[in-house]
């Protein structure tokens, strides 16, 4: 059968584009997407657990992403998670970002806002400038772990019900002029085709670029751990903001460590890849620890002769894998400080209990390059003078936490490649690195198509 649109990838960025091309037109819409349908993605582990035994491609891949397994925190900025303004106006920015909240909480995001009043915001920026950190502030919703997919089935529903094709466990093999060849060799023709692979298929999407002759670059990669202190510690700046940002200038090499993704009340897991494991943080809305997580990280980007920052922290990943044994290291604060190998022993005797058990004891400086280990020292060092105790000999760091971006396939306000009527949008092209900002370029691309059509999209 033959489509107006083929979308690859049911990533939220997918996902939003088919809901825009629906709702303004009778276009004939399919996706492909190589995993399962989310409620088919949820793993059978405790929350301690997950992800240990589920493969890889049913973490990042199927009906809602990575994104679909997530906290489900949406940052409602368009300058976080990607830049927006990059391709459209602030003003059409921020209007892109009220319309995509409302999509999510017309399919059942809670209506709560975590958001700071003005003299919470002064006070608290206040702290931190004196203590030579910047508060970032932004506006959020948290739907939980174990309510996300819940959203996103129901806005797949949605998009069948209005006639939207899906092929699952369906992998594209390649992009051609006007279709495209699946893995079994078989095409698919289409006026329209909007890539929108997430991560797990970003390499797929660099492949295709190169042979399709599309403009790209390498972008940055995040390096650094996943810190847990008790949640107490973080309590008056999470009643403030959900996933308070900070970001901190590091004394010695003058760099950029920020915190990211923070899990009050939440729990460390595992991610596991292919090739190597990493670690992450998530959060319920049923159920809570008494720990807070949060991610801690340098922003490296490489130059001549190596720009491929992917496989630079590929390198990282599988180092620590190897020394883990399998699993993440964990490291108490105190030891890193003191520049010794964490026991068991060491670690019990903390006042901090790891809400992750399948972890190995040992040394985050002999994983992370020099310049990391002291941006994280210098970083939580800061940190602490904002946020009393989170820099405490106790405090857990589990490593590796590595945040990929794929390279950024160059793209105007439409979203349409150098490639006549080829598409592209989402994390996997490059032009967006969280959930809001992802569905937004899902919009943009779906709009593109649509004035391609003479269809105006308000």
């Amino acid at each position: 059968m033959n489509y107006d649109v083929i979308v690859i990838g049911a990533g939220p960025a997918g996902l939003f584009a088919a809901y825009e091309i629906t709702r303004k037109s009778d276009l004939k819409v399919c996706i492909v997407e190589m995993g399962k349908d989310v409620k088919n993605r949820t793993c059978p582990m405790e929350i301690t657990d997950i992800c240990t035994k589920c493969k890889p491609c049913n973490i990042m891949c199927g009906i809602g992403g990575a994104g679909g397994l997530s906290d489900g925190t949406l940052n409602l900025r368009p300058d976080i998670g990607g830049n927006l303004e990059e391709f459209i106006s602030k003003k059409e920015a921020w209007q892109l970002i009220k319309d995509v909240d409302k999509i999510y909480l017309d399919h059942g995001t809670p209506n709560k806002l975590y958001e700071a009043s003005k003299v919470e915001e002064k006070e608290l920026s206040r702290l931190a400038a004196s203590a030579g950190t910047q508060f970032i502030q932004i506006p959020q919703r948290h739907i939980g772990s174990d309510f996300t997919p819940q959203v996103i089935e129901s806005i797949s529903k949605n998009l069948l019900d209005n006639g939207v094709k899906f092929m699952m466990k369906t992998s594209v093999k390649d992009i051609l002029d006007s279709k495209i060849k699946l893995s079994n060799n078989k095409t698919m023709n289409s006026k329209y085709i909007l890539a929108t692979p997430g991560r797990s298929g970003a390499p797929w999407l660099v492949e295709q670029a190169t042979k399709l002759g599309l403009r790209i670059r390498h972008g940055a990669i995040d390096v650094g751990v996943r810190v847990e202190v008790p949640s107490i510690v973080m309590e008056p700046v999470c009643t403030i903001n959900r996933d308070p940002k900070f970001h901190i200038i590091t004394p010695t090499y003058d760099d950029l460590i920020r915190t990211f993704c923070v899990n009050h009340q939440g729990f460390v897991v595992k991610e596991v890849y292919e090739d190597y494991i990493g670690v992450n943080g998530h959060s319920l809305r049923d159920e809570q620890s008494i720990n807070t997580n949060f991610a801690f990280l340098t922003k490296i980007e490489l130059t001549e002769p190596m720009e491929n920052s992917t496989i630079y922290g590929e390198t990282i990943a599988k180092t620590a894998t190897t020394l883990g044994g399998g699993n993440p290291l964990i490291q108490r604060l105190g030891d890193l400080r003191r520049g010794r190998r964490s026991t068991w022993d060491r670690i019990n005797r903390g006042h901090i209990t790891p809400t992750m058990k399948n972890v190995t004891p040992g040394d985050v400086s002999m994983v992370m390059p020099h310049r990391i280990v002291t941006n994280i020292l210098e970083g939580l060092d800061k940190l602490d003078k904002t946020i009393p105790g989170v820099a405490s000999d106790s405090t857990l760091l589990y490593a590796p936490e590595i945040k990929f971006y794929a390279m950024r396939v160059e793209v105007g306000r439409s979203m349409e490649t150098s490639v006549p009527n080829l598409f592209v949008a989402g994390d996997g092209a490059g032009v967006s690195r969280g959930l809001i900002v992802a569905s937004a370029t899902g919009i943009l691309a779906a709009k593109g198509i649509l004035a391609k059509e003479g269809i105006k999209s308000v």
